[in-house]
């Protein structure tokens, strides 16, 4: 592979089944859904993180189908309604979704893989760790973002 890409594919996996903040979230507004940062709903805060900016491409939003007016709503809330959804008929999850978006984007562009429901409290380091990973990526390396543990937890895995 080359050392050059055309940009990046945000794809922002959409498809949370609701039950880990129960009863906050549930199967019909999983926690994407919810302002529990600020707000705006996690959703949002994630589509904002790359949108609009020149060397990212109008995200894949891949959710269950039976989301999809919330997603829609929630994206014209932020002037993000032009972006491309991939509705699942059922939900298989991160690898399968990863599979959607993969099959629909431009091969020389660079994925993006973001959940839509995780905090980055300094967005600017995590798209200036984006554009460092561009180089390892384009020459055909898996990146994977990770935050050192403060404590062992057993819901989460760890890279070494």
């Amino acid at each position: 592979m080359s050392s050059s890409y055309a940009r990046f594919q945000p794809v922002i996996l959409s498809g949370g089944s609701g039950m880990r903040l129960w009863p906050l979230s549930s199967e019909e507004r999983p926690k994407q859904f919810l302002s529990l940062a600020g707000g705006r709903t996690m959703l949002q805060i994630t589509v904002a993180r790359t949108f609009g900016q020149s060397e990212y491409k109008i995200p894949f939003i891949v959710g269950n189908a039976r989301h999809s007016p919330e997603i829609k709503r929630q994206l014209a809330a932020i002037g993000a309604g032009e972006t491309a959804l991939i509705l699942e008929p059922a939900a298989r999850n991160t690898a399968g979704a990863m599979g959607l978006a993969a099959l629909r984007a431009d091969p020389t562009d660079l994925l993006l893989v973001m959940p839509s429901d995780h905090v980055i409290a300094a967005p600017d380091r995590f798209l200036a760790a984006v554009r460092t990973a561009a180089a390892p990526a384009s020459d055909g390396y898996l990146v994977t973002f990770g935050i050192e543990p403060d404590r062992p937890e057993t819901g989460y895995g760890y890279i070494k």
